[in-house]
């Protein structure tokens, strides 16, 4: 009876019955993997997410432990004694690799003709990144308003680049500056992500006319083999001796660009675009899901990033959509304004976007290569903002 005993306290479901909060999270976990599974909301990040916040809230699997990360540093020293699977798993994103390693893979899979052949759209890309630092600010004027959420500048930083939408680069940022906020930054951002097609279009519309919405834009012109080759590279040099601590991003981008455009790398632009991605993908969920406990997600500052999430978003798009009108003013009609809400980098998401909007005004028109230089020079944008922050408070 007492070996029958020891087991059945030893089991999870008499943890469970000794402290049932971990129940909540399990239910969150499950919710987001309908979501992921039957509503289709990311689930290619979004089920390693869930499901890590499933193993790390089941009782007594002892798969990872917050304290061995506590106060921002990892402590080797106790690794060696209580680390477990997803502990090993999380150095990946705590050192910043994963996410630079999931850049490497999108550089692969993108095509940054739109943008080499209209260089304006880095403009737009630009202006799409101001969700970032309305976030950044309104985060630290809800700390003023509500000191219970008590948002640092680091922690407002973080919240600010989940308008950036782009989910790696939320996850570096936010390892690096408020690690005790990556469970609820990362949901967040790649709920908001998911969102992208029911936010944007309300906000498209609001801030454009009819006749706007219905220009037609001129083709872009051929971009050559040797422009798109000598791209990355002149972006790799050129931002990282501008704002070095975003080399690990855009360089990483731009290696897998490079290995699409060059022409005599086909394996490793595949292993990049395929295998590497889709394991750094699953490692990178379990390890950012695993951080999402009670206490880390069931608070004051879980309510703030939700909201300045959605904020972030909304200006962003804004901000793309209103110097896209500028544009179109100064072209005298030749730019459709809708392109510059695809500045978020949400690829080729926010593009399709601006496609579908634009077609439902006028069924002649195709928008989508129009928006990608925009798309892709979000993705460059936000990793810039996440290089300034890093420079500003990382250390």
């Amino acid at each position: 009876m007492d070996v029958i005993r020891d087991f059945l306290s030893a089991t999870g479901f008499a943890m469970l019955i000794e402290d049932p909060r971990p129940l909540i999270m399990i239910l969150v976990s499950c919710i987001l993997l309908y979501l992921a599974i039957r509503k289709g909301f990311e689930p290619l990040l979004l089920i390693p997410i869930a499901f890590g916040m499933l193993l790390s809230n089941l009782p007594g699997t002892e798969m990872y432990h917050a304290s061995l990360f506590e106060g921002g540093h990892v402590h080797w020293a106790e690794f060696s004694e209580t680390a477990g699977l997803i502990d090993y798993l999380y150095l990946g994103v705590k050192l910043g690799i994963y996410p630079s390693l999931i850049f490497l893979g999108v550089g692969a899979m993108t095509d940054f003709g739109p943008l080499i052949a209209s260089p304006r759209s880095l403009i737009l890309g630009a202006a799409a990144q101001v969700g970032i630092f309305v976030a950044f600010l309104g985060a630290l004027g809800l700390s003023e308003i509500f000191p219970a959420i008590n948002f640092g500048m680091k922690e407002a930083a973080s919240i600010g680049i989940i308008g950036g939408a782009d989910g790696p680069t939320a996850i570096l940022v936010t390892a690096m500056l408020a690690p005790h906020l990556l469970g609820p930054i990362a949901v967040s951002a790649y709920s908001y992500m998911a969102l992208v097609p029911v936010i944007q279009p309300p906000i498209m519309k609001l801030l454009t006319t009819k006749k706007e919405r219905s220009v037609v834009m001129e083709q872009l012109r051929p971009v050559s083999k040797a422009e798109k080759i000598v791209f990355p590279i002149l972006v790799t040099i050129f931002v990282s001796l501008l704002l070095p601590s975003a080399a690990p991003l855009v360089g990483l981008l731009m290696l897998g660009n490079l290995f699409r455009e060059c022409g005599v790398a086909d394996r490793l632009s595949k292993t990049a675009q395929n295998e590497l991605c889709n394991i750094v993908t699953i490692f990178l969920g379990l390890s950012v899901g695993a951080t999402a406990t009670v206490e880390a997600f069931f608070n004051w500052q879980t309510v703030g990033i939700l909201l300045m999430g959605v904020c972030a978003f909304a200006f962003s798009t804004a901000g793309g959509v209103l110097l896209g009108k500028l544009m179109y003013i100064i072209s005298g009609g030749k730019i459709n304004p809708l392109i510059g809400s695809a500045g978020v980098s949400a690829v080729p998401m926010a593009a399709r976007v601006s496609q579908v909007v634009g077609q439902k005004e006028n069924p002649g028109n195709f928008l989508l290569m129009h928006a990608m230089g925009p798309n892709v020079a979000g993705v460059i944008g936000s990793a810039i903002a996440a290089g300034v922050f890093l420079s500003l408070f990382g250390g």
